[in-house]
């Protein structure tokens, strides 16, 4: 192969996984060397829904591709037939999604993922990754911890408001009705 269908190569990666720019993100590396025609078809078919994409690699070219992104962390386990997960709203969901389209097709294997520069090594680590939250999820969570003592500060100081409100209104309706009030002490 010419040097220039190697650039070509390289910069179709560049362009498909990193959208053309130099950062490559995150991504889940599988193989889909097991799956027959019909389950790959199917598989991508399912995982475009999800705006998850898969592309096939030729190793030595995604090596020269990932140098210095963090996807070279990946490096290492490009050994045999394999292509890159990414896309969706996150990797987690790439995970998530490929987990769980392994239990269906066991063929599939998982061989690792990178996440904010952290790499998880095989169908453990994948397995690991698709329990964290994904950004939206993180999110909320923030948000319910920032909003959670607010909403017990407003409860506490709306509860002897209440209170108070309630003994109002119970003496207001005595006094419409003709009745009196015992004076206290």
């Amino acid at each position: 192969m010419s040097k220039t269908v190697k650039q070509i190569i390289m910069r179709d990666y560049k362009n498909r996984i990193a959208g053309g720019g130099e950062d490559f993100g995150n991504a889940l590396l599988i193989s889909i060397r097991g799956l027959k025609a019909i389950e790959t078809t199917r598989l991508r078919g399912d995982l475009s829904k999800k705006k998850i994409k898969i592309t096939v690699l030729r190793n030595s070219l995604a090596r020269k591709a990932f140098e210095g992104t963090s996807l070279a962390q990946l490096n290492e386990l490009l050994t045999g037939a394999n292509a890159l997960a990414h896309g969706g709203e996150s990797v987690v969901e790439v995970a998530r999604e490929m987990v769980e389209a392994m239990n269906k097709l066991p063929g599939l294997e998982l061989k690792g993922a990178v996440l904010d520069g952290t790499l998880f090594k095989g169908k453990e680590g994948v397995t690991e990754l698709s329990k964290f939250p994904t950004k939206d999820e993180a999110i909320g969570q923030v948000v319910t911890l920032i909003v959670s003592p607010a909403r017990k500060l407003v409860a506490q100081v709306k509860g002897p408001g209440s209170t108070i409100a309630g003994i109002i209104k119970a003496i207001e309706t005595k006094l419409e009705k003709g009745e009196t009030i015992a004076k206290a002490g």
